[in-house]
């Protein structure tokens, strides 16, 4: 860990005490997050929006603090390398692989949202692992062996150290980076389940079929409420949707043989040319009403098959910011996935869609809180769970 992410840190708790003093104060420029946000690891300009009142940010810091024993820099005697080897390999791969990005933020997703972040969907099966692999929302999922080549550096290095739960949250957290979002601290200490949760994960990850009310019921039961969720939801910026998961909204919406009306008409003739083959390929078949169902999440980014014809999140251009294009298309009626769109059909939530689109800033400070909130979920420390070998493997 560099000295200067380190002071960097130091000003973000410093702040932080000093912001809990003032219980109605609104953020500025020269508040706890603006002095953290003027760190070399911020890609986002200052806002003077107000933050989080002294009562929210109040429970935020309580929930870091009851994480057991993680930590910051926890790593730095056992293992001081740990953090920037996996900088480095995620930046490696990167370049040949530029999927890398959004493929270990949907991981991190899938294995924080189902019982904690504790690489329990990392498992393969095996006697008595009923894996979440297996799944329906997450056969899709990809960079399994992207983890395995960070793990595979870290062991070299420091043998049983460091966990496969604090591997997929560090690496994540560098895939938002790369994906040009905003750098947030993380502390580590997690530890791995010796668990996996394949009904958990079938039944109650999010679907891209959801409306607004399922959709923010399913975070809060995991603790996060409209402005959070609307600002996770955010990482759609980035990565693959394939045809399969919206062909019933462009071609037979709630079973009425129409699209979805609340797409933007120009919008729907570029998304049907996208899929024109898949419709094609299962008129024959079709399903009907776009139902709630466990066999697809709403973090369908990155699809398993790469054959398939899909559509890029960002398909604007990676240049149009992470965040920006993502609320500004919902505003337009040009959502990709249903439930995405249904963020404006809500009262609260529309109204953050509506400030993320007007303010980048806005969006990557709240981004940043929300994956620094995720990243905390319900994670073992030690004595419980263990530092796997293998992160696909029950040592």
């Amino acid at each position: 860990m560099d000295f200067t992410r380190k002071l960097s840190f130091l000003v973000f708790l410093l702040s932080v005490l000093i912001s809990l003093k003032n219980q109605n104060a609104e953020t500025n420029k020269g508040s706890w997050f603006s002095s953290y946000y003027s760190s070399p690891f911020s890609k986002a300009p200052l806002s003077s929006r107000p933050m989080f009142t002294t009562s929210k940010m109040g429970m935020k810091i309580q929930e870091f603090h009851i994480s057991g024993s993680l930590r910051y820099d926890y790593y730095n005697e056992s293992c001081p390398q740990a953090e920037q080897i996996i900088k480095s390999t995620v930046r490696e791969i990167y370049k040949l692989k530029p999927s890398i990005a959004p493929q270990l933020l949907r991981l991190v997703f899938h294995d924080c949202f189902i019982e904690g972040c504790d690489a329990s969907v990392l498992l393969d099966p095996h006697d008595g692992i009923d894996s979440e692999k297996e799944s329906p929302p997450n056969e899709s999922l990809k960079g399994f062996d992207h983890i395995d080549i960070i793990k595979s550096e870290l062991e070299e290095t420091c043998p049983g150290v460091v966990s496969c739960a604090d591997i997929l949250v560090l690496a994540a957290r560098e895939s938002v980076l790369l994906a040009g979002g905003p750098f947030y601290p993380l502390y580590t200490g997690r530890r791995d389940s010796t668990l996996s949760y394949s009904e958990e994960a079938t039944y109650d990850l999010p679907s891209p079929q959801d409306d607004v009310v399922k959709i923010t019921e399913k975070f809060e039961s995991r603790g996060f409420d409209e402005r959070e969720t609307v600002s996770l939801l955010g990482a759609h910026s980035t990565g693959m949707i394939h045809c399969k998961f919206i062909l019933n909204r462009l071609y037979n919406f709630g079973g009425t043989n129409r699209p979805d009306p609340s797409i933007d008409p120009e919008f729907l003739n570029l998304l049907r040319s996208q899929c024109i083959s898949n419709h094609v390929s299962s008129t024959r078949s079709a399903s009907p009403a776009p139902t709630p169902s466990p066999s697809s999440s709403i973090s369908g980014l990155s699809s398993a098959l790469i054959q398939e014809p899909g559509l890029k999140m960002d398909y604007e251009g990676s240049g149009s910011g992470f965040g920006t294009l993502y609320y500004r298309s919902l505003l337009r009626g040009r959502g990709i996935l249903y439930a995405d769109q249904q963020l404006t059909a809500g009262g609260d939530t529309g109204t953050w869609v509506q400030a993320y689109a007007s303010d980048a800033s806005l969006f990557q400070r709240d981004f940043a809180m929300a994956m620094m909130k995720l990243s905390n979920h319900r994670v073992l420390t030690a004595p419980l769970g263990q530092v796997r070998s293998d992160c696909r493997k029950i040592d």
